[in-house]
């Protein structure tokens, strides 16, 4: 029984723990969405910006409900790229206590790189890809046999489209990381990545034709950055393989 209550102990602390950090996790959400939520409206003006720069002035919502929703989803849609910082640390204030140091040093970088590859992503999606995906779609517009064709976009489908390009860009651009990640945990190899290339090159294209309307020019707009990311991931990971290596030498050598 003793070995039963001691096995106990643990577990129940690491419940106590993480419920510890959901609390303050969800807490720093709501905090942020009611934050995000009192400046909504200056925040869809940011967002409708790339629309208005297309030539499309104006926006319309036929559901009775569907501004009012729009502008908790808009809310919701800030508070989350608000509150990840201090989500990503209460993850890492769960996880840290059982890594080595070795392991945290590994891993800090990691979580470094991934809110500003997001940013660099989301900012590419807000101020190139946008703008070059929305002049394609409204340039159907016009006299078409004598029908008069006229693009009004509803509020609800405009935040789709433009929560689906930042998500998609930002999250797109995490591939270094992800592929780092994967290496460290003996998962892959940097070998397997190089002779996967190809495959990773069909991928890309993939991704950016889910991700992007159907022109070619917003298609090879992520299709060309992710495979530019995932040669820059084989680099970093040829530079970390050196100085693993590097360090192992070392250690046999104090110890030798």
């Amino acid at each position: 029984m003793r070995d039963i209550d001691d096995t106990k102990a643990p577990l129940l602390d690491h419940l106590i723990e993480l419920r510890r950090r959901l609390l303050w996790s969800f807490a720093a959400l709501g905090v942020a969405f009611a934050l995000c939520l009192y400046f909504a409206k200056p925040i869809f003006a940011f967002l409708v910006q790339p629309l208005l720069k297309a030539g499309q002035g104006r926006l319309i919502y036929t559901n009775i409900f569907e501004a009012f929703f729009v502008e908790i989803k808009v809310a919701f849609f800030s508070a989350l790229m608000l509150a990840f910082p201090v989500v990503a640390n209460q993850l890492w204030q769960f996880v840290a206590p059982g890594l080595y140091a070795k392991e945290k040093r590994a891993l800090l970088p990691f979580l470094a790189f991934t809110p500003l590859l997001f940013i660099a992503g989301a900012a590419m999606a807000y101020y190139v890809a946008m703008p070059v995906a929305l002049h394609f779609l409204l340039s159907y517009q016009g006299n078409i046999g004598g029908v008069s064709q006229e693009a009004l976009p509803g509020v609800g489908n405009y935040l789709d489209f433009v929560t689906k390009f930042i998500f998609g860009f930002g999250v797109a651009f995490l591939l270094p990381v992800l592929l780092m990640l994967l290496e460290r945990a003996g998962i892959v190899t940097r070998a397997q990545l190089k002779s996967g290339r190809r495959y990773a090159i069909v991928g890309a294209f993939a991704v950016a034709a889910v991700l992007t309307p159907p022109d070619v020019v917003s298609q090879l707009m992520l299709a060309i950055p992710l495979v530019l990311l995932y040669e820059l991931a084989l680099i970093a990971i040829w530079f970390t393989e050196k100085r693993r290596a590097r360090d192992v030498a070392a250690e046999d050598a104090t110890t030798a």
